[in-house]
């Protein structure tokens, strides 16, 4: 199979989608591979890196995507590039479609194969999540503690406190990875911690791995008013399976918040769960509502590239190679993991969540595979 690594263009998107190493394991599996010049700098691969690897150097993302029958990305393609998408192309990135109607309508109308890494599930588990909510989940605490200073006009209280004087409390709201690791970095800041959850399993490990300044508190509306007004951060880490983040700080509660306190909200992709939170970017990563300080940067781990795409790489390319080698239909017929990240097919929504996200039809993907020629099925 001819796969093709465009160079990310989403604002300060300095992640690649393949290393080296993955390109020699898919050149050494009888595989092309492609990368457009330059894509790796940011995450210190150099071109010649990727050729001694086995790759070939494109110069354009033209050249990428009419080359190309496999499209390997990290974010979600971004206008500039529907344009070149190709019907029976595979594009195998984060897509987060829920919030996103009119990137779900290009992938319907080009008839790309989408698989989305976020909703590739083993069990209970998103591999493929996992490691950019590991660091997605580190950086939330840093970034809140930056944005929290004066001159960010935000209370100007240190993270940690000082002697004779208290530190920062904060509130994080969900049990999973972001908040396994937000909680970890907090606390080891010095913060009062307060992680907000409903998984009691989850909740009980927490309070058993975590120091003594990290707590739990059931998440209901009642425990969310009375909590917030004593927290100087929130950090939403909020992530059902495919589908929009619900509003859990609603316009309403906004106004229990401190003035000055600053929300980090890393389900942003997913929608976020803060009702007054809009995608930012690291050029413009925060904005003001009601004197609430809010971080809603889209790809967080992107700016810490030699790190994440480590990370992300290491978890993508066994699927990516399955995927290679056996085809996108019978590698998800094969692995159920693959199967569940398929979120378009052929011009069909085949994710649930993201078809009642936008209030479209749903097709079960197996029918979908069996019933297409061009798929290999017969009507």
């Amino acid at each position: 199979m001819k796969i093709g690594i465009p160079k990310e263009i989403k604002t300060k998107e300095y992640r690649v989608g393949v290393i080296p190493s993955g390109v020699r394991l898919l050149v050494e599996s009888g595989h092309e591979v492609y990368i457009e010049k330059d894509a790796g700098e940011k995450s210190r691969f150099s071109n010649d890196d990727y050729t001694q690897a086995g790759a070939i150097i494109l110069q354009n993302p033209k050249e990428i995507y009419d080359t190309c029958e496999m499209i390997l990305k990290v974010k979600e393609p971004q206008p500039q590039e529907y344009d070149l998408l190709k019907p029976g192309q595979i594009l195998f990135t984060y897509l987060h479609l829920a919030p996103l109607r009119e990137l779900t309508e290009i992938l319907k109308e080009k008839e790309v194969i989408a698989i989305a890494y976020e909703t590739v599930q083993e069990g209970k588990r998103v591999p493929l999540l996992e490691p950019m909510s590991q660091i997605a989940g580190k950086i939330a605490p840093m970034v809140a503690s930056y944005f929290l200073s004066a001159h960010n006009n935000a209370m100007g209280v240190l993270i940690g406190g000082a002697s004779g004087a208290l530190p920062a409390r904060v509130l994080i709201i969900g049990s999973g990875t972001v908040a396994k690791n937000a909680a970890k970095i907090a606390s080891g800041m010095g913060a009062d911690v307060v992680v907000m959850g409903r998984n009691p399993s989850s909740m009980t490990e927490l309070e058993d791995i975590m120091p003594a300044n990290v707590s739990t508190l059931y998440s209901n509306r009642y425990n969310m008013e009375k909590i917030l007004p004593t927290v100087d951060i929130v950090i939403g880490a909020v992530y059902i399976t495919g589908e929009k983040a619900p509003h859990l700080i609603t316009r309403e509660m906004l106004s229990l918040c401190k003035k000055g306190a600053v929300l980090v909200d890393v389900a942003i992709d997913q929608g976020g769960c803060i009702e007054t939170s809009r995608p930012t970017t690291h050029d413009d990563p925060i904005f003001e509502v009601d004197g609430v300080i809010h971080y809603c940067v889209a790809n967080m781990p992107g700016d810490y590239p030699v790190t994440s795409t480590h990370a992300l790489t290491n978890a993508t390319i066994p699927y990516v190679k399955k995927i290679a080698d056996m085809g996108w239909q019978h590698a998800s017929l094969e692995d159920a993991a693959i199967y569940s990240g398929v979120n378009v097919a052929g011009g069909f929504v085949t994710e649930q969540a993201v078809a009642k996200a936008h209030q479209m039809e749903y097709y079960e993907l197996k029918s979908i595979i069996d019933n297409c020629p061009e798929f290999g099925g017969t009507v």
